[in-house]
């Protein structure tokens, strides 16, 4: 009798470990503040990124891929539900509580069968509502910990997470590790100074660091075998610590670089000019591994991946994804006294236009100048992480026209709607919204923006109780330099 349940348990095992090794691994690794296009693969000349260029040459490289909100918090949390920063409550804002009735797909995953994993930055900054465990994995040292601690033969998910590329950074450190400045590529919204290109290669330094970390994970899953059949996503939480990029809806901000590898299934070495939401991560790892996409009020939103996995083409793959969402909650609390609120917006993305609704055009969009008169003390232009281009921007804005033009672009009040030209103006600099010339395009891209933020259940464009601008923030804000210093005694 022992001897049969013995040779059942055996058979048992023998039979588990088929099922599983059938499902694919997925180790997704996520930068903090790392944006598009800065990567060797999208033609970037002096960041190197050989991890990530080998990735897209693996497998695919999109060359359109958003998230859902330029802002920390609410990305990861988007990126997790597979839902709209909008559609997960106080999380769609920064330094937040993530709300215990969503679920995430390290959660799903785990119930199926997975092993799950993460270290370094996760979710947040914010807290969980309750002391649940695993809503991102479980948390260790890194990625080589994981592999010698895991259960051998059971498939995994791992959040492979890093703090690089954000600030502060260490001043001089690209410059110091041979990088030429004057080959840098500057985002034409910035004035061409030395302060400046110096500021880009510290940032250039810290995004060449997240890409060794990810080649270590790479060479780990070679080491056990296992690369061909792990889903590997590498990809950034929005745009870079700089103005006019993280916490703004233009392609500076909003749009990331993304690269999938997944040697059993993908073919390797395609290009996808499709428009794609990290949101769709999350119903493409279901589907990957064989289980039900979860759909209904508190399901996923985002849509699967796995029709482009499966194709051979390269360009425009599936006609459907002909656009894309975005938005912003409230970042940091930048208003002026009373107003705890942030700087609501909504976008769309097509391969001609950009068009941004901006919901609160009273409000400062990259908060207030004004650190005397701010909501949390000192907070100054509190949008926008402070740093060596910040400083050199506000410092030399009265220097000639083209300085004044571009902090204006920067830190300045915008209008209640923006719609680019990306065809004529791909650096996103001139609003033509009030161009009678553009009318027709401007009312048709603001009718099927409402209609699909209504149709997901925006609370800005539904009946709804939620109110962004009152939920708790947990966090603090970019001060003005020298705010809150005692004054040294004279004569001392």
């Amino acid at each position: 009798m022992f001897r049969i349940a013995a040779a059942f348990i055996i058979i048992l095992n023998l039979v588990c470990s088929t099922a599983f090794s059938a499902q694919p691994n997925i180790v997704f690794a996520i930068a903090d503040d790392w944006g598009w296009p800065h990567a060797g693969a999208y033609g970037d000349p002096v960041v190197k990124t050989p991890t990530f260029d080998r990735i897209a040459r693996d497998g695919i490289l999109f060359q359109h891929a958003y998230v859902s909100s330029p802002s920390c918090t609410p990305s990861r949390g988007a990126i997790l539900t597979g839902r709209y920063h909008w559609q997960i409550e106080g999380a769609g804002n920064l330094w937040s509580v993530f709300p215990d009735r969503f679920v995430t797909y390290p959660e799903l995953l785990q119930k199926a069968g997975y092993i799950t994993g993460v270290s370094s930055k996760g979710w947040g900054p914010g807290r969980l509502a309750s002391k649940r465990p695993h809503h991102v994995g479980t948390r260790y040292k890194n990625f080589d910990d994981f592999m010698a601690k895991r259960e051998k033969g059971k498939p995994f998910v791992y959040w492979l997470g890093s703090s690089d590329p954000h600030r502060g950074y260490k001043p001089g450190s690209g410059k110091a590790s041979g990088m030429k400045l004057e080959d840098i590529k500057l985002f034409r919204h910035y004035p061409d100074s030395i302060e400046v290109r110096s500021d880009v290669a510290d940032y250039y330094f810290e995004v060449q660091r997240f890409d060794t970390l990810v080649g270590r994970a790479l060479a780990a899953l070679e080491k056990t075998g296992e690369l061909e059949n792990t889903i590997v996503v590498m990809t950034g939480d929005h745009g870079m610590p700089f103005p006019r990029c993280k916490s703004n809806n233009y392609d500076s901000g909003a749009r990331v670089p993304l690269a999938i590898r997944w040697g059993a299934k993908v073919k390797a070495g395609r290009v996808v000019d499709d428009f794609v939401s990290l949101i769709d991560l999350a119903p493409t790892f279901m589907e990957a591994a064989g289980l039900d996409v979860p759909r209904g009020e508190l399901g996923m939103t985002g849509q699967s991946l796995t029709n482009i996995f499966d194709s051979t083409k390269s360009g425009r793959v599936d006609s459907a994804r002909s656009y894309v969402l975005h938005g912003k909650e409230r970042h940091v609390p930048g208003q002026e006294a009373p107003n705890m609120g942030g700087y609501p917006c909504r976008a769309i993305r097509t391969h001609e236009y950009l068009y941004i609704l901006n919901i609160k055009p009273d409000r400062w969009p990259s908060g207030t100048p004004n650190y005397s008169k701010a909501a949390i003390p000192g907070a100054w232009l509190a949008d926008c992480d402070n740093g060596p281009t910040k400083t050199y921007m506000v410092n030399n804005r009265g220097k000639d026209e083209l300085h004044r033009r571009l902090y204006e672009l920067s830190f300045g009040k915008r209008g209640a709607y923006e719609l680019y030209d990306v065809k004529n103006d791909p650096d996103q600099l001139h609003n033509v919204a009030g161009d009678s010339k553009y009318d027709d395009v401007r009312v048709s891209l603001h009718d099927k923006l409402v209609k699909q933020l209504k149709a997901t259940g925006d609370p800005r464009f539904v009946e709804s109780k939620i109110d962004f601008d009152t939920y708790k923030y947990l966090g603090g804000a970019p001060k003005y330099p020298g705010f809150g210093r005692k004054p040294k005694p004279k004569g001392k």
